[in-house]
């Protein structure tokens, strides 16, 4: 391909512990593929951790950084200064929040760096006030969670989202559509291209294309009716909608949605509703430190009571219990009972406890 005229640029990728290896590595390989493109270095990159020492990815590997946060900050008024400081988070993200990373990320943006999230790296970017008022996209199994401690950024579904200098995306393989993106504006769409053929990505994703497909396409065929009903339920889980007015929307009589559910989902309209709400409460006591009330009446229910109950009725146990005794996954190098483990869950304590 013939050599084109693009600006040279940096990237920081911050490595916060546990992050996702497959947003992380999506991400650089797109950079890499494009210098290949090109046929030169106009693109590079570093590795950053809090203190400069090695971090573990979700998956066991463990990567050797080529800077700490200190030095970065000291490069912000340097020849070194980068162009985009990503944070690549994943697992347990709430629990590895650190001050000087969140500053650190601030200055970058007043110094006119772009920021940008993989997977729920956007957490990092909240907790550091970069997405108050702006637009930003999270992993689907974070967002309500996320959705309900950060109110005032607004959050979609999308595979990514670029408001101003910030760019976040869902992780995964939407790291990929998000610095394609980025590639797209300094190369353009030849080199693009070139890059898809590489990788074998059929096609560039847009960033409001949907992280998950929709309710149909996950079931298979369902009746037409019950899958739109299922998805309005879907998009009204604070505010639960009359069976009624449900009913309304496929211009179907009650009786008649009743009977479908029944045959295709094998309950009742009201029950399978009860457990979308029930569902979104579990993800928000396993996600978040809201306390119960707040996370009921977040899933539509007017009292603590009454989610404690259909919820114990649901999951046999409270909603205090099963935030006690969330299911941990132990990575098994740090597992010395279990010889040759593979992600193995430990279920014996919760079991025991719950007994």
């Amino acid at each position: 391909m013939d050599r084109i005229d693009i600006p040279r640029r940096l990237f920081v990728f911050y490595l916060v512990p546990d992050f996702t290896m497959l947003a992380f590595s999506s991400a650089i390989e797109v950079l890499r593929l494009a210098n290949a493109a090109v046929g030169g270095s106009v693109y590079s990159w570093r590795l950053v951790s809090t203190d400069g020492s090695k971090v573990r990815a979700s998956c066991g590997l463990a990567l050797d950084v080529d800077s700490s946060i200190a030095a970065e900050r000291r490069h912000l008024s340097s020849a070194q200064r980068p162009f985009m400081a990503l944070v690549c988070g994943g697992l347990h993200i709430e629990e590895h929040a650190d001050k000087a990373a969140e500053a650190w990320l601030r200055e970058c943006r007043q110094r006119g760096v772009a920021v940008a999230s993989l997977c729920n790296g956007a957490h990092v970017l909240a907790r550091a006030g970069l997405l108050k008022d702006r637009r930003c996209t999270i992993h689907w199994e974070n967002y309500p969670g996320f959705a309900e401690r950060f109110r005032t950024t607004s959050v979609s579904m999308g595979l990514y989202d670029v408001d101003g200098g910030v760019h976040t995306c869902a992780g995964g393989t939407a790291s990929i559509d998000m610095m394609l993106d980025v590639v797209g504006h300094d190369c353009g769409e030849a080199v693009v291209a070139s890059i898809c053929e590489q990788a074998l990505v059929d096609r560039v994703r847009q960033p409001t294309d949907r992280q998950r497909r929709p309710f149909v396409a996950r079931m298979g065929w369902i009746n037409p009716a019950v899958a739109k009903v299922i998805e309005t339920m879907e998009d009204n889980l604070s505010e639960p909608i009359d069976m009624g007015r449900l009913a309304e929307r496929v211009r179907l009589s009650r009786r008649q949605v009743e009977r479908l559910f029944h045959s295709e989902m094998d309950c009742s309209p009201a029950r399978y509703y009860m457990k979308l709400r029930l569902e979104r409460a579990r993800l928000l006591l396993l996600q978040t430190a809201m306390p119960v009330v707040e996370v009921a009446v977040a899933c539509g229910f007017v009292s603590a009571s009454h989610f404690s109950k259909c919820f114990r009725e649901m999951y046999a146990c409270s909603p205090q219990a099963k935030r006690s005794l969330q299911l941990v996954t132990t990575a098994p190098w740090l597992d010395e009972s279990v010889p040759n483990a593979r992600g193995t869950r430990h279920y014996g304590s919760m079991l025991e406890r719950a007994a």
